[in-house]
């Protein structure tokens, strides 16, 4: 039996998802919050690695993503010339195990309507447009208010609404994301012919140019550049600056550019990163994925942390006899150094490009290669 027997997960994202669709599978009756009003068909794409098909995979919802995504095993490196020359293709590894692919690309509202459905349908309540606005626990459980006026009392309360974390915030968590120094431009627009991985492309006018195929149809492109103010920018100007700077790269950058329009969908962000270095929880309140650690997407890592939170969290509490503080403490203690050399890893990767250090004062490959061993193991 279950170590609870409620729950509630603030936030309906990867983490929020997964955490309640192992929980209800498992007979523990749960509520997930989303501030969101309801899923949206706009948005870019996400790049899973295997570590991530693996836990989707326990979940019960490989089969849909793999039909929705675009999976290869190896990652190609182009030069930023004028016919955009492959210089080198990688095997990628499959950490996820032999039988997933090393990637698969899909777009990322695709992956968040997939995981919201399996919750529905194990049994979660998901409700949209609703919020928590304050919190009280004793040792017995937690009381909720929420946006919508209503309140409900809990076994346990899962924070995992992201970086901006309501939840972190409210029990006390004096930890908030910082920049990193680069801001990611996004745009998901139709895959050309010839884009069957990941190719990244380093210099130019950005630091990394890059591209991931979603489906058959899409692809998910980005250019990562030194950070600065775009806010003032109209959609219609947002598309020139990514236009813009797509110039300067060609092979299937060219297609890419070309499909732009001015109703095209840009996406920019900044790059943050953040880690909770003590307690992942207080009482009967823990956080889990974004709202307890992020990095830069420079691996490719951040989806896939985020699951195996959710997966270990549930593990410990479907396999416990009685809830303890102790199986918070344990799961915490079992995720904090992985995510810890993952984001590490990340913002390494920014900075060696940030600060223009040569090639040969870099271990851009052993990095990679000490990652991917990392994550092939279960967490």
């Amino acid at each position: 039996m279950p170590a609870v027997r409620s729950v509630l997960v603030v936030g309906g994202g990867a983490a929020g998802c997964a955490a309640a669709i192992l929980l209800a599978r498992s007979g523990v009756e749960v509520e997930v919050v989303e501030a969101r009003p309801g899923t949206s068909d706009a948005g870019s794409g996400i790049t899973l690695q295997g570590n991530a098909l693996r836990v989707l995979r326990d979940l019960g919802v490989w089969p849909a993503v793999q039909a929705r995504g675009y999976a290869f095993d190896s990652l190609g490196l182009r030069a930023p010339d004028p016919a955009g020359t492959v210089v080198a293709e990688i095997p990628d590894v499959r950490t996820g195990g032999p039988d997933l692919p090393a990637t698969l690309g899909m777009p990322r509202p695709v992956l968040a309507g997939i995981l919201l459905d399996a919750a529905a349908e194990v049994g979660a309540k998901v409700r949209f447009g609703v919020s928590a606005t304050g919190l009280d626990q004793d040792a017995d459980g937690v009381d909720v208010r929420f946006s919508d006026g209503g309140s409900g009392r809990y076994d346990l309360v899962v924070g995992a609404d992201g970086i901006r974390s309501w939840t972190r915030r409210a029990v006390g968590v004096d930890v908030e994301p910082q920049g990193t120094g680069m801001g990611i431009w996004r745009v998901h627009v139709p895959r050309p012919a010839d884009v069957v991985r990941t190719d990244l492309t380093y210099g130019g006018p950005c630091h990394i140019a890059g591209y991931c195929p979603t489906g058959e149809d899409s692809v998910y492109a980005y250019l990562v550049e030194d950070v600065q103010d775009r806010s003032g920018l109209t959609p219609t100007e947002q598309v020139e600056v990514v236009r813009d700077l797509a110039r300067a790269y060609h092979g299937p950058w060219d297609e890419i550019r070309e499909s732009l329009t001015p109703d095209t969908h840009v996406n920019y962000t900044r790059f943050e990163t953040h880690l909770v270095d003590g307690a992942w929880h207080r009482g009967r309140v823990v956080l889990a994925g974004d709202a307890v650690h992020s990095c830069p997407p420079t691996i490719a890592q951040g989806a896939a942390q985020a699951l195996e939170d959710a997966a270990v969290l549930a593990e410990l509490l479907v396999e416990a006899e009685g809830f303890s503080e102790d199986l918070l403490v344990t799961y915490a203690d079992r995720r904090r150094d992985r995510a810890r050399q993952v984001v590490d890893a990340s913002v390494q990767l920014g900075r060696w490009l940030l600060e223009r250090t040569p090639r040969e004062e870099t271990d851009v490959p052993g990095l990679m290669r000490r990652i991917s061993a990392l994550v092939a193991v279960p967490a």
